[in-house]
């Protein structure tokens, strides 16, 4: 009867914060203040590094981050993280992992029998874990939840983007046109979702030279500029470094000294302040 119409702010569960659709509720133990999912039309493109090195920046800026692989059939969180093992709880509750530095994590492989156990589900099957993940684990005090997406418009990007009370999306291209095009399906899916976007991440922008320092544009000229022109947004250059897959193979990307992603970072700690 009090609805002001600003769904920022209220924790209700109704009908209006999803265009019809309701938001699926945190467990009960469960404390969540900012959802970001991150998002594109093509795999291959980074997402699972972006959300990596965004919720560990988050972490060193003093921030309790949290990650939900939504990436169901294609799991490489726990990897990054150095996280192996089962998650535990019972019929009311499961738990998710913590790493190293304590970022909270769920994904599949925690649930898998063996890390490398194939996931031959259905989409509305991975997309009913999803929501699981959201309503039956238990998230600790969380400042900024990740959620790395499956590539795509289909049945898991759109539960998450109607179940979850995401505060907005990173969005993850790479320098090629063909990407550019599928990533603007995503772009309108959100929009679609009235979902704000947050930044891009154009990732493999460019492979610099450790002899000489030059920037080499392996995968054509960058559209960082372009993105930037046409949406008034943040556009992240990631590059091509094997100092940062190697943290990533070896399980420590929390060790990583300078992320790429802090003026990213900065617009996305903006939401809680």
């Amino acid at each position: 009867m009090s609805c002001d119409h600003n769904c920022d702010n209220c924790s209700e569960k109704c009908s209006e914060q999803s265009g019809g659709i309701e938001k699926e509720r945190l467990h009960e133990l469960s404390k969540v203040k900012k959802v970001i999912g991150v998002i594109s039309g093509k795999g291959g493109v980074g997402k699972s590094l972006v959300t990596s090195l965004m919720a560990v920046a988050c972490q060193r800026r003093g921030y309790r981050a949290a990650i939900l692989d939504a990436d169901v059939t294609g799991p490489s969180i726990p990897r990054a993280f150095g996280i192996k093992g089962h998650a535990y709880g019972d019929e009311s509750a499961v738990l998710a992992l913590e790493s190293a530095f304590g970022t909270q994590i769920m994904s599949v492989n925690f649930l898998l029998e063996n890390e490398t156990d194939p996931v031959v589900w259905r989409g509305p099957v991975i997309a009913g874990m999803v929501k699981n993940f959201w309503t039956q684990v238990v998230w600790k005090d969380v400042d900024f939840m990740f959620v790395d997406m499956p590539p795509g418009t289909g049945d898991v990007p759109l539960t998450v983007m109607q179940s979850l009370p995401l505060a907005g999306v990173i969005v993850v291209t790479t320098p090629q046109d063909l990407v550019e095009m599928i990533v603007k399906k995503a772009v309108k899916m959100a929009e679609l979702l009235k979902i704000p976007v947050l930044g891009f991440v154009e990732n493999m922008a460019y492979f610099k030279c450790p002899n000489c320092g030059e920037k080499h544009r392996i995968f054509g000229e960058s559209k960082a500029e372009k993105i930037r022109k046409e949406t008034g947004k943040i556009v992240e250059e990631l590059p091509m470094d094997p100092a940062i897959s190697a943290l990533s193979d070896q399980g420590k990307i929390e060790l990583i000294e300078d992320n790429p992603l802090s003026i990213l970072a900065d617009e996305v700690e903006k939401l809680l302040k």
